[in-house]
């Protein structure tokens, strides 16, 4: 078949293929089940393999790696000038592995199996930080109808929903005392699990040469000295005492520093 590149656009179903000559002709194209494209690759012979960088794509392009073949993984944004008229997968498909033949395109690194479990507990943390943010703002929609204002800040917030499951106020009906109730129930479950989570990237970061030397970490043998805690990220939320940290790593949650912590983190 004399396939040099191989495009592939990758569905949740069905997956479109074009192969390229040598001289950048197509000469193959082919529409197939999602679970049996490992299979097809692992018995074709040694060529590119050219992807977008999307879901999955990174997982095919090491068995591409396993099997001999050169994975090359790239931006769709970079993929889209390529395309033809009359959009679809076949094309994008072609469009795919023309691109990967470019001089100049610029390619996306294969991500390892650690890389990929480090991103996904970034992304479950986010997810949680963001229903927290979207639970004590509601909480405060709640309360500021009946009158009572509640300061600033992650912490005032839960303070004063303490404070007022536990005393009550003639505001507040009783199934309103009961509806805040299960918010403080439901934020002490969050914050347990963001901590859980914190914990577990600190010690990640801790393990990672490569990461304490990105943060200038003070436990490198480069930086031993107390004074180097003051401007060290990770050992700073270590010290931070809990009632100022409240399990969120030393860092307000939802601010721009708390996500610039966690990018300098990976």
């Amino acid at each position: 078949m004399g396939i040099e590149v191989l495009g592939i656009d990758l569905g949740k179903t069905v997956c479109s293929l074009a192969g390229l000559d040598a001289a950048g002709a197509v000469v193959y194209r082919k529409r197939l089940q999602r679970h049996r494209l490992l299979d097809f690759l692992e018995g074709m012979d040694p060529c590119i393999v050219a992807m977008e960088a999307c879901g999955g794509a990174h997982h095919i392009g090491r068995f591409c790696l396993q099997h001999g073949h050169e994975p090359r993984l790239m931006s769709p944004l970079y993929v889209r000038p390529y395309v033809k008229v009359h959009k679809n997968d076949d094309r994008d498909a072609e469009a795919i592995a023309e691109a990967a033949t470019r001089p100049t395109m610029s390619f996306v690194a294969i991500k390892s199996e650690e890389q990929l479990d480090l991103q996904a507990l970034h992304r479950a943390r986010e997810r949680l930080v963001t229903e927290r943010t979207r639970l004590i703002n509601q909480g405060r929609g709640f309360l500021m109808e009946r009158g009572i204002r509640v300061g600033t800040g992650r912490h005032v917030f839960q303070i004063e929903l303490v404070r007022l499951v536990a005393t009550g106020t003639a505001d507040l009906s009783h199934r309103i005392l009961t509806m805040l109730s299960d918010m403080m129930a439901e934020l002490a479950t969050i914050n347990d699990r963001v901590a859980a989570i914190d914990t577990e990237i600190k010690a990640l970061a801790k393990a990672d040469a490569d990461v304490q030397r990105l943060m200038g970490c003070c436990q490198t043998d480069s930086n031993q000295s107390p004074q180097g805690q003051v401007g060290c990220p990770l050992c700073r939320a270590e010290t931070a005492p809990l009632g100022e940290s409240g399990g969120a790593v030393g860092l307000e949650e939802g601010s721009a520093g708390e996500t610039a912590f966690l990018v300098e983190m990976v």
